[in-house]
């Protein structure tokens, strides 16, 4: 990997030069595609860590023709503000992503200092070093934010005009990232926006996330390496979206005249039950449900075994129970429509977990990364 201040200067020193935090993550790998493919020049900044943290971006360092061409890494970590002015200063980028996060929701619990500091704080460390820079108006900032803000009170699908109500130290961290890129924006003239995502999902989803879980955990049963799945609330609803469809939302709203922040969703619901069900069709089981509360179980139709179990080491200590999505803003102002409906976005998870387990079955000592 480079240094930072020998990286090779394009040719063309007019195409942008784009800053991703978060990289390394589901949706940093997805901008980062899009955005080569639109010419730019991509950086990425990923931590120092003692095991590889590259996987979900290795097609790209692999490539000879981009590599430390068109796309490059950068160590950094939003907890340390020298590290991070260093590469905002030298790179002086037209636009910066910030996804990096905890943005494990259930862990927050666990870590809220953590969390708060590199969700919440992080972002502020990028806002001011962009300000004291002197990048306003040329740097354009992108901040992740959530559906969690919401805190799924109401029943109402939740738009850009809907009230906050956080229930986790995750959403009171991305809380705070979203106020204060808001004050920038409205104090100091920054082009500066807030991306309300909705749940978002694809094969590259972390495997502790529940949609990823539920698809890696039906490829197991099939494939023989799992007697069932355990799960947490099978009630909770969410609206979620492919995480293809929702960079690309990302990159347009750098693109307006006038900065705004959006409410990205597909405006459709399903419960976590429901998720599971269709996974385990498309596995080739049917789920029936019988028993109540922790007692709840999902037996295969044909064979009555339990496939799905309930156990409330998966709750949280605050429960969101519907999040929902209105994206007409985003549907008239940027003109961005999801493309991946849930079933085909389950059918490529799917495929891609039974790959990866049947692999794991061929070679058990394989370390994965």
């Amino acid at each position: 990997m480079r240094s930072l201040y020998n990286r090779r200067m394009s040719s063309n020193q007019t195409r942008k030069i784009a800053l991703i935090f978060g990289v390394t993550g589901q949706d940093g790998s997805y901008l980062a595609e899009l955005l080569l493919a639109k010419g730019y020049e991509v950086h990425g900044v990923r931590r120092r860590s003692s095991s590889f943290n590259t996987a979900r971006i290795d097609h790209l360092i692999n490539q000879k023709d981009i590599w430390e061409k068109d796309f490059f890494l950068h160590y950094g970590d939003l907890e340390d503000s020298s590290v991070l002015n260093s590469i905002i200063k030298t790179l002086v980028p037209d636009e910066i992503y910030n996804l990096a996060a905890q943005s494990h929701v259930g862990l927050s619990f666990d870590e809220p200092i953590y969390t708060i500091d590199v969700a919440g704080l992080g972002a502020v460390r990028i806002l001011e070093s962009i300000y004291r820079n002197g990048l306003v108006p040329k740097t354009r900032y992108y901040q992740a934010s959530t559906s969690e803000l919401f805190g799924g009170i109401a029943n109402d699908p939740f738009s850009e005009n809907s009230a906050f109500n956080p229930q986790s130290p995750y959403a009171a961290a991305k809380l705070l990232a979203y106020w204060m890129t808001r004050n920038y924006r409205e104090g100091y003239g920054m082009y500066a926006v807030n991306g309300i995502l909705f749940n978002h999902e694809s094969p590259r989803r972390g495997e502790t996330f529940v949609t990823r879980k539920i698809t890696r955990g039906f490829a197991k049963i099939k494939e023989g390496l799992a007697a069932d799945l355990v799960l947490g609330n099978l009630d909770a609803v969410r609206d979620w979206g492919h995480a293809k469809d929702y960079v690309s939302a990302m990159w347009a709203m750098l693109q307006l005249d006038v900065p705004q922040d959006f409410v990205i969703a597909t405006g459709e619901a399903y419960s976590v039950r429901t998720f599971v069900e269709k996974v385990a069709e498309k596995a080739g089981f049917k789920i029936v449900w019988s028993g109540h509360g922790l007692s709840e179980v999902g037996k295969d139709a044909n064979s009555g075994r339990v496939l799905v179990k309930v156990d409330s080491g998966y709750f949280r200590p605050l429960e969101v129970d519907t999040l929902l999505g209105d994206a007409t803003r985003a549907r008239k102002s940027l003109n961005w429509e999801p493309e991946i409906k849930l079933d085909e976005m389950i059918e490529a998870m799917l495929e891609y977990d039974l790959a990866l387990v049947q692999k794991e079955k061929m070679f058990p000592n394989l370390n994965r990364q």
